[in-house]
């Protein structure tokens, strides 16, 4: 029964699901319709909210962090330093039960620890792993790397927990909660470890009998061997300089130690900072980390492609009009109006589900519902509990990203697949990963 029922969704989104880029235009077109609708805003001007720098513009420098995210995580994770501990790794995965418990703990303790490595590198090992045993189906494989990626805004890099850690500001109104009550609160770390440990065994089954069974492409399995570089001319000495490769790693390195002896926070930029300079670190030499990372910006061709699209839905999800309501506000306080004590985290999980599959960047909709969202739960809760407002939002932004295939890309970028090959197993993972947070979240609020 339960193989019945992801087969049938996996022909469904098979046969159904378009290229990320056209969901991308299709979500544009219900937003625009649905923006007007609740706002009464005219045509022109939720087109204008639309197109504005504010709106299709308005991500440009987050577009391009998450382009380094995915080009110099996958440059690093090409490293033969990198590549022979996966290979390592991949070598425990002895059938299809040890395969995906490879898989899903790498992706997730890697994706827990910071959210763009993990990303990589659960498409990586999940490759490596198909490698050593090629009868894998090798679309659900790539689909239980990414949906160990499910806990990155419950993990050390969560945007809105390490935000609010410091103090946020909505309405000139302060909301603060330390990682005590945000990532390292005990449901939290439960249902983290509930979802993670139960994930294989959810994949395992799902895993299509040998008739259905979909294997890699041999293509994808060819690796090069490493050539020796040349070093005929002055220029190619000065590429494979052992010296300017010190120089760049020494200084790198250096500023990494200063700035965490001084400040110590993690931030998009430090974490592209540090994949940069230990990928270089990693390749060894200047030319080799230049050529790696020159074949990695493939994979961020969706991401610079889809990012201003979904800016600009954004921007028509915040276009208000003269009372100051938006679509974004009434999807919310939709959720608000029917709440009580013990199902407001409930439903504000659910309505994050709901507007993160219009606004799949994290910090984007935080700055959507948290105005919303934050003081409704001071109202619910008085003062010191913000923590279980903001890790409902983070748990509904992470949650829609299983059939939000947007963060997909960089790991099916690695994988050499599409987003209709693994959205069909990701259905079933979106549902069990539900229930596990509306049932966190119920105990949560029970005793606070």
């Amino acid at each position: 029964m339960f193989k019945k029922f992801t087969n049938g969704c996996v022909r469904v989104i098979q046969r159904w699901l378009p290229d990320a880029f056209l969901f991308a235009i299709i979500l544009t077109i219900i937003v625009y319709i649905a923006a007007m609708a609740a706002t009464g805003l005219g045509p022109i001007k939720m087109l204008t909210a639309w197109g504005a720098n504010s709106g299709f513009w308005g991500l440009l420098a987050f577009s391009m962090q998450m382009a380094l995210v995915v080009v110099t995580g996958t440059a690093f994770a090409q490293a033969p330093i990198i590549k022979r501990g996966l290979n390592a790794l991949a070598g425990l995965a002895k059938n299809k039960a040890s395969a995906l418990m490879v898989i899903c703990y790498v992706s997730g303790i890697a994706t827990f620890l910071n959210w763009g490595f993990g990303l990589v590198v659960g498409a990586l090992i999940a490759r490596a792993v198909v490698k050593r045993n090629p009868y894998l189906d090798y679309p659900l494989m790539i689909a239980a790397a990414y949906a160990g990626f499910l806990i990155w805004h419950a993990g050390l890099s969560g945007s809105i927990p390490l935000d609010i850690s410091a103090g946020k500001t909505f309405a000139e109104v302060t909301f603060q909660a330390p990682l005590s009550e945000t990532i390292l609160h005990p449901i939290n770390l439960i249902m983290v470890a509930v979802y993670s440990l139960g994930l294989p065994f959810v994949c395992l089954a799902m895993h299509p009998d040998d008739a259905n069974t979909k294997k890699i492409d041999p293509s994808l399995l060819v690796e090069e061997e490493l050539k020796p570089l040349p070093k005929n001319t002055p220029a190619e000495k000065m590429e494979s300089s052992v010296i300017l490769w010190a120089i760049v790693c020494a200084a790198g390195l250096v500023y990494i130690v200063y700035y965490f002896i001084n400040k110590g926070s993690l931030s998009l930029n430090v974490v592209n900072f540090i994949f940069l300079f230990v990928g270089i670190l990693a390749h060894g030499n200047i030319k080799r980390y230049i050529d790696a990372f020159a074949e990695a910006t493939a994979g961020a061709s969706g991401v610079l492609l889809q990012f201003p699209f979904y800016a600009g839905i954004m921007g028509m999800m915040v276009a208000k009009n003269d009372a100051g309501s938006c679509l974004a506000a009434v999807l919310s306080n939709f959720f608000v109006n029917v709440s009580t004590k013990l199902t407001f985290p409930l439903l504000a999980f659910l309505a994050a589900g709901v507007v993160n599959f219009f606004v799949p960047s994290g910090g984007g909709q935080w700055n959507v519902q948290g105005p919303i969202m934050m003081p409704a739960g001071r109202t619910i809760y008085g003062d010191g509990q913000d923590g279980i407002t903001a890790m409902a939002i983070a748990w509904g932004d992470q949650w829609t990203n299983m059939i939000q295939p947007f963060w997909a890309l960089p790991a099916l970028g690695v994988a050499g697949l599409g987003a209709r090959d693994i959205m069909g197993y990701l259905v079933t993972v979106t549902i069990y990963a539900g229930i596990i947070a509306c049932v966190g979240f119920l105990i949560w609020a029970s005793i606070i």
